[in-house]
């Protein structure tokens, strides 16, 4: 039986990886996870928020608040469908 991979271990996976994260309300950004702690806050490099007007931002850096995020995704297109295996 295939040992079982608990959340931060996923999480842990991504970092230095392009990930998008959902925000609860109006936002979405997409970015290269740094870092994170053990209340999923977590430090996005190279980010792009998205609104849902369809404005886009770039920022450089930014640190979101564990509490607010609703879904975060591996993003697949970049060639990191493996993190899961």
């Amino acid at each position: 039986m295939a040992s079982q991979l608990m959340p931060l271990e996923l999480i842990d996976r991504c970092i230095g990886s392009r990930i998008q994260v959902i925000m609860k309300g109006d936002k979405e950004f997409s970015g290269v996870l740094s870092g994170f702690d053990d209340f999923v806050n977590m430090v996005l490099e190279d980010v792009t928020e998205h609104d849902y007007d369809g404005t886009t931002t770039k920022l450089s850096k930014i640190l979101l608040n564990g509490n607010n995020i609703c879904m975060a995704r591996h993003n697949v297109e970049a060639g990191c469908e493996a993190i899961i295996d």
